[in-house]
């Protein structure tokens, strides 16, 4: 038997799936290759740490494929001065990414067993610029206001709330709508003061739990 070379899929996942979706910034791509995505995935499911699917949590969470983990984190255009607030803790494994570039990253997550395994992990990591909190985050979380939002679950609507915790050349990234068709938008601020979103590409993601709902007329 042939024994599995980890390296070669970690370089095929990025020379077949990531630069193949617009993903040239070096800054990322140099990433996937020093954050280890094995490690943060579910053991059962480490031999697809690299392939290119959604891999599952729980019965609610599933990880990003690493084509849109990656192409979000370009979008974002991180700075080392960045405060981000993310919803979704997941695996912890697009966390260490946003740490890895960020000053600081409060991550939200309301399953209990997953905010506990991520912290651990993100701590074996040594990501001490990461908190993990247990808790719900889908309509905004705490009164802080952030550089950069994150929801990695999507939402029918985007909440006001997230508009208010966003500093004023913050920018925010969610997968906003129902299924069939979801569109991964970022917004960011425009030269007319106000904010301008821009749609990224069409996907379909499991929303987060407690997610806004738009209202609905009743006779």
């Amino acid at each position: 038997m042939v024994a599995f070379d980890i390296e070669k899929a970690r370089f095929n996942m990025v020379e077949q799936q990531i630069r193949t979706w617009d993903v040239l910034d070096e800054r990322v791509l140099d990433l996937l290759f020093s954050v280890r995505r094995e490690e943060f995935v579910p053991r059962e499911y480490r031999a697809l740490a690299f392939a290119d699917l959604e891999i599952p949590l729980s019965a609610n969470a599933r990880m990003w494929t690493p084509k849109m983990e990656a192409r979000v984190l370009q979008e974002l255009t991180l700075s080392s001065s960045d405060r981000v607030l993310e919803i979704g803790t997941g695996s912890g494994y697009f966390t260490a990414l946003l740490a890895s570039q960020a000053a600081e990253v409060e991550t939200i997550e309301i399953d209990s067993r997953l905010a506990a395994e991520a912290r651990a992990k993100l701590a074996r990591h040594h990501y001490r610029n990461a908190r993990v909190v247990e808790g719900d985050g889908a309509r905004g979380y705490g009164d802080a206001t952030y550089d950069v939002i994150v929801l990695t679950g999507s939402t029918p609507v985007l909440p006001p709330r997230f508009f208010e915790q966003l500093d004023s050349e913050g920018r925010l990234f969610a997968v906003v709508g129902d299924p069939p068709v979801m569109e991964a938008r970022i917004i960011r601020p425009a030269s007319t003061g106000a904010r301008a979103a821009n749609n990224l590409f069409e996907t379909v993601i499991a929303p987060l739990v407690n997610a806004s709902t738009p209202s609905r007329f009743q006779f």
